[in-house]
C-alpha cells in the first residue's frame, strides 16, 4: 500500500475508487444483515443502491465523483426513520471502516461527514428517539 500524505482527501486515504466500492459492499452486507434496518430495503434495487452509494460516498469523501442521485431528504421522505436506526447505520459504517488502514481521526472524520445528513434522513421531526 502506498504512503498517504496528510493533504490527500479522505477518498484517497480510504484507497480511491476500488476501495470505496469495496467499502460500500462490505458496509451494506452489514446493514442488510441487521434485522431492524432490513425492512427499509424491502423494495429497493440493491444494484442501484450500490451504484448511488458508491457515488455518494465518493463525493462525500472529496473524491473526483459527483453524486447524481436524488437529494437525501427526498430519497428518505416518508420512510419515518428514527434516529436510533440512523445511529445503527452509522455504527455499521464505523465497524466497516475499521477494516481499512485509516487513522482513528480519519474514521471519525468520515462518520462526522455522514452525520451531517442525519436531518435529511430522519426528517425534521427525527422520528421517535429511543
Amino acid at each position: 500500500m502506498s504512503i498517504v500524505k496528510s493533504g490527500d482527501s479522505l477518498y484517497d486515504r480510504v484507497g480511491g475508487a476500488e476501495a470505496v466500492a469495496g467499502m460500500v459492499d462490505r458496509f451494506y452486507a452489514k446493514v442488510i444483515a441487521d434485522s431492524e434496518l432490513l425492512p427499509y430495503f424491502d423494495h429497493v434495487s440493491l444494484d442501484k443502491l450500490r451504484r448511488m452509494q458508491v457515488e455518494f460516498f465518493s463525493a462525500a469523501l472529496d473524491g473526483p465523483v459527483q453524486y447524481t442521485g436524488r437529494p437525501l431528504i427526498h430519497a428518505h421522505h416518508g420512510k419515518h426513520i428514527p434516529r436510533r436506526h440512523f445511529q445503527a447505520f452509522v455504527e455499521h459504517l464505523f465497524e466497516t471502516l475499521s477494516d481499512y488502514r485509516l487513522s482513528e481521526d480519519d474514521r471519525y472524520a468520515i462518520i462526522s461527514r455522514i452525520n451531517t445528513y442525519v436531518d435529511d434522513v430522519v426528517g425534521s421531526s427525527g422520528g421517535p428517539v429511543a
